[in-house]
């Protein structure tokens, strides 16, 4: 529980209204009620305002009038309601503690600070900072090393030599390290490419449900400072991704492509591999990058959703397009033989 005027304080806005009210839980606007908090941050929400029962609404100046009890003023009300929703985080406060049923392998330190919980393997020459969590059944390779701060989720594998920076959160059922998918061709199938590198995390990274990052073949896979992962996305072997770039569910980024920093790939979108994304890049859903993007914009692949009759006979003439352009260029031809 906190009140009004100690988030108005954390948040450094004023209150209109009253300051004492005390806050239990974050609500949506249209179904707050008495002891929550929330926010309106576009105008067309702002008809809702005079009707809502939050007890507080986070508000740009504009609109605090419409608000029906009491309003804080904020810059921005999204990003204001995206901070202080850590007062509210379902997530225990850590205890100090390294359970009897993990294992701890040789040359392995653990801070004193930090949680382990049951079923945790932890392999040799492993490092884990302070304040850390370890969840149930996490498997921790040797040479690893875990930054300050940092929280692995329930059976999270982390394989062999892999490095996570301070501040980050890895969710359940990630693997971090697998071998890439490396092979040569030889006449009786294929010859497997041993991956020779590790991964190296950032601070401040979070990492989605499922999600798979490959470790390198020879160097480094790389996640950058900042970096924000969906759940089931595919990183490859030797992908870079820059600092605070963010990347939605399903999406898979093919072998040593390197993304710039702050970019945002949409969900189920398929990067291939060797290509280089511009700093600043934003790339639609379920788009297909097949060509390295050099200079930063919104970029789509693919076709809209439209009634499927049409859709059935726009994919017919799409299937022309190639036949179509060679008589449109025939014609061409003529036509300046005869100017």
């Amino acid at each position: 529980m906190i009140t009004i005027a100690e988030i108005a304080q954390h948040l450094d806005a004023e209150v209109f209204g009253d300051s004492k009210v005390v806050i239990t839980t974050l609500m949506p606007i249209d179904s707050a009620h008495k002891g929550s908090i929330s926010f309106c941050a576009q105008s067309k929400f702002v008809k809702t305002l005079a009707l809502s029962n939050a007890s507080a609404v986070l508000v740009k100046e504009e609109h605090r009038k419409y608000v029906k009890n009491t309003a804080i003023g904020v810059q921005d009300p999204y990003l204001a309601f995206a901070t202080i929703s850590a007062f509210f985080d379902w997530r225990k406060p850590l205890k100090s503690s390294f359970s009897a049923g993990s294992v701890l392998g040789s040359n392995s330190y653990v801070a004193d600070s930090s949680e382990v919980c049951h079923g945790v393997c932890i392999g040799n020459n492993v490092t884990i900072g302070e304040h850390c969590y370890i969840g149930a059944n996490c498997v921790i390779g040797d040479d690893c090393i875990i930054g300050n701060n940092s929280r692995l989720e329930a059976n999270v594998t982390l394989y062999a030599d892999i490095h996570i920076g301070n501040d980050c959160i890895v969710h359940s059922c990630a693997v971090i390290g697998a071998d890439g998918f490396g092979f040569a061709k030889k006449a009786s199938g294929w010859q497997k490419i041993y991956q020779l590198g590790g991964v190296r995390i950032g601070n401040d990274v979070e990492i989605g449900a499922s999600t798979t990052i490959d470790r390198g073949a020879v160097a480094n896979t790389i996640i950058g400072n900042g970096v924000k992962l969906d759940n089931q996305i595919q990183i490859a072997h030797n992908v870079v991704l820059g600092d605070n770039t963010a990347i939605a569910g399903g999406t898979a980024v093919a072998g040593s492509t390197i993304i710039g920093e702050n970019c945002t790939i949409a969900g189920q979108s398929g990067i291939t591999g060797h290509l280089t994304i511009a700093a600043g890049t934003h790339v639609t859903a379920m788009s297909l990058i097949s060509h390295s993007i050099k200079d930063a914009g919104v970029y789509s692949s693919g076709t809209a959703m439209e009634e499927h009759n049409s859709w059935k006979r726009n994919v017919v003439r799409f299937r022309n397009l190639d036949k179509l352009a060679k008589q449109v260029k025939l014609l061409e031809d003529e036509l300046k033989k005869r100017s």
